[in-house]
């Protein structure tokens, strides 16, 4: 009865028809890229985020990381000696993304209601003209792999009809919340959806850290078709703790509904 329920769920947030950019087509209506992830769902083995009923992984992050480094990993290792303090640097590659990629909806640029774009994706448009566009997970993708190869850790957390980054970032006293991952403090939202949105700002919707989830992004292979290694684990101001709470078939569910709706949040 599960498989039939989750069935049922996942052909609802499917779109009919796409338009395909740097994915190779494949023998279904959904197009797979080189790393035979699909970019126009998040949900399985095979979705760009990799959600089960057990985590959720970012599997697409991946694809520019380790031995697939190129363009947006090159973007961020620039800041470096520019920027030799921690906060400074972090601040600078926020505004960064935040000024070179413009929001704009996947149904509007694609004609689907999901297509998620690699690093490497965005920062080729930028270098070509100047500007990118994207929605949301678009912008954590980009700032997760920039901000790892600044040297820093940095994580992607879900929330309800919303992806955002996390970067790694002890003692930055500009955030309007720091958060725990993994049980460790200092962990700092970025939300660079709004042309005015400032580092460490976190939307006011995700303050009392329900229903939040976050991954590490660390230099692993891409794993398509393959069970996540690691956990995803609950994100919170204070503490958190592994994945587990509700049922797997109600957390699949919260997730693949909330990943049909990304998000833009702005700083008001």
């Amino acid at each position: 009865m599960k498989a039939i329920v989750l069935l049922i769920a996942t052909a609802m947030l499917v779109g009919s028809t796409f338009t395909i950019c740097s994915a190779i087509p494949s023998e279904s209506t959904d197009p797979k890229d080189d790393w035979k992830l699909y970019r126009t769902r998040a949900w399985g083995l095979d979705g760009f985020f990799q959600i089960t009923e057990q985590t959720f992984r970012p599997a697409i992050v991946f694809e520019s990381l380790g031995e697939y480094a190129n363009l947006a990993y090159g973007l961020g290792e620039n800041f470096i000696d520019d920027y030799p303090d921690d906060h400074q640097r972090a601040e600078a590659i926020f505004r960064y993304v935040r000024d070179h990629v413009r929001y704009q909806p996947d149904v509007d640029q694609f004609g689907s209601e999901e297509f998620a774009q690699n690093a490497d994706e965005l920062a080729e448009i930028m270098n070509e003209r100047g500007r990118a566009r994207g929605d949301c997970e678009d912008y954590a993708i980009l700032l997760a792999v920039m901000f790892r190869a600044a040297g820093f850790r940095s994580a992607v957390v879900l929330a309800p009809e919303h992806a955002a980054a996390l970067v790694y970032l002890p003692g930055y006293d500009r955030a309007n919340m720091a958060w725990e991952f993994k049980g460790e403090s200092g962990w700092i939202w970025a939300e660079a959806t709004g042309g005015r949105n400032p580092l460490g700002w976190t939307p006011e919707q995700y303050i009392q850290g329900e229903d939040l989830f976050a991954y590490e992004i660390t230099d692993e292979p891409v794993g398509a078709g393959e069970p996540p290694a690691e956990e995803a684990e609950k994100l919170a101001g204070r503490g958190g703790g592994p994945f587990f709470g509700a049922s797997s078939f109600m957390i699949v569910l919260f997730l693949m509904l909330m990943l049909s709706m990304f998000g833009r949040v702005r700083r008001k």
